[in-house]
């Protein structure tokens, strides 16, 4: 099983996408607030080195920024056709 961590904030409407996705597909994840814990504003900027939300980690790999194509494909789910 993969571990995924969501790193998001409020009043980020692409973070909202990103669990709306997870949801529709059945994705098990923890998400953690950057603008309410503190230790996880330190681990997204360093530890992973990103500055953006929402940043998925699907085990080692970082997904920051809004990639839907790249979640899909790591999560092994079928791309939306558009």
């Amino acid at each position: 099983m993969k571990k995924i961590i969501l790193y998001s904030q409020p009043e980020c409407p692409p973070c909202d996408i990103v669990k709306l996705f997870f949801k529709e597909h059945g994705v098990s994840y923890q998400e953690k607030n950057i603008k309410s814990d503190p230790v996880a504003y330190q681990e997204l900027t360093g530890k992973f080195q990103s500055y953006s939300t929402p940043t998925v980690i699907i085990n080692d790999t970082v997904i920051a920024g809004f990639d839907l194509e790249k979640l899909s494909e790591l999560l092994d789910i079928p791309a939306a056709r558009q």
